[in-house]
């Protein structure tokens, strides 16, 4: 064949019935195709149904949804929801490492911690903190005494309510994650003289936030939410202040959207700081894919 030769025109493979094989059909689906549109129409009239009953009193959500107090009431949640989940993270892998020590006393102690604070429910365990003056009037160190009713206020109660609380979910999620690297990890790095907890530091946990990172998303969330439940000690965080606004207004409705809406605009936040962080620890994982063959093949390339 010369440069200048046109190539042949490409003909079609027939197949094995002697058929046009060129044209592949998709398969339809006219199931999903109704089902869809039944969705459609369901949600709709759901929106329809919202927004056209004027019991909704979209006009005083609209007045009190950036209205000061609110805004104070979310800047106080937010800054709860740090400060718990930072003690929660921070106790949490101290007893999960506990928890695999070789040392019975200290695991069954971490074990004993962790089976205490899931076992009880957390607004008795904020109650607990806010009425411990009743056990004890006054709280020592070292021979320093303190009244506890002054001791413990309402942001103390809540954030050792919800901290500590937090630390026993969290030292599951991170023990779940340290058994997730394989022990040999471990082994090499000791056989090169590094020491257990230099081992957890520098080799274990950065493999492990893998695994630890989507659930201690979720638990982020949920604690945006538990803040709700300081209410009943009187911590006015975002929930506090909507009831105390309602109570004097009787507008329970809107205040209760107006609380709703800003803890929905703040769990999708989160939610898409989760997957950014997500995608960070995940990367020389998610972009690698296995072949029949059990050889690691890059996306894009081709399999032999």
């Amino acid at each position: 064949m010369t440069e200048n030769s046109a190539p042949a025109p490409s003909r079609p493979v027939p197949a094995r019935d002697g058929r046009d094989a060129r044209v592949v059909l998709p398969t339809r689906h006219p199931a999903r195709w109704a089902m869809a549109v039944v969705v459609l129409l369901i949600v709709a009239g759901g929106i329809t149904q919202v927004i056209g009953n004027e019991r909704f009193q979209w006009d005083v959500v609209g007045d009190y949804l950036f209205a000061q107090p609110i805004l104070q009431g979310v800047a106080k949640t937010l800054m709860l929801t740090a400060a718990a989940m930072a003690i929660g993270v921070g106790l949490g892998v101290v007893i999960a490492v506990l928890r695999l020590s070789p040392n019975p006393i200290l695991s069954s102690a971490a074990w004993t911690y962790s089976w205490f604070f899931r076992g009880t429910p957390l607004l008795v365990q904020l109650l607990f903190w806010y009425f411990l003056a009743a056990l004890y009037p006054t709280i020592g160190v070292g021979g320093v005494s303190w009244s506890a009713n002054e001791l413990i206020s309402p942001l103390t109660a809540a954030l050792l309510g919800l901290g500590l609380n937090e630390a026993a979910y969290m030292s599951e999620i991170v023990r779940s994650g340290i058994l997730s690297v394989p022990p040999g990890q471990a082994e090499a790095a000791s056989a090169v003289g590094m020491r257990r907890s230099q081992v957890m530091r520098r080799v274990v946990l950065p493999q492990a936030m893998r695994v630890i990172i989507p659930p201690t998303g979720n638990e982020t969330i949920g604690m945006l939410k538990h803040t709700a439940l300081v209410l009943v000690i009187g911590y006015t965080e975002l929930m506090t202040t909507a009831s105390n606004i309602y109570s004097r207004t009787y507008q329970t409705i809107p205040l209760l959207i107006v609380a709703a809406l800003w803890y929905l605009a703040i769990s999708a936040v989160l939610s898409v700081g989760q997957y950014f962080i997500e995608r960070h620890f995940g990367r020389g994982f998610s972009n690698h894919r296995v072949s029949r063959k059990g050889s690691r093949v890059r996306k894009g390339e081709a399999v032999a």
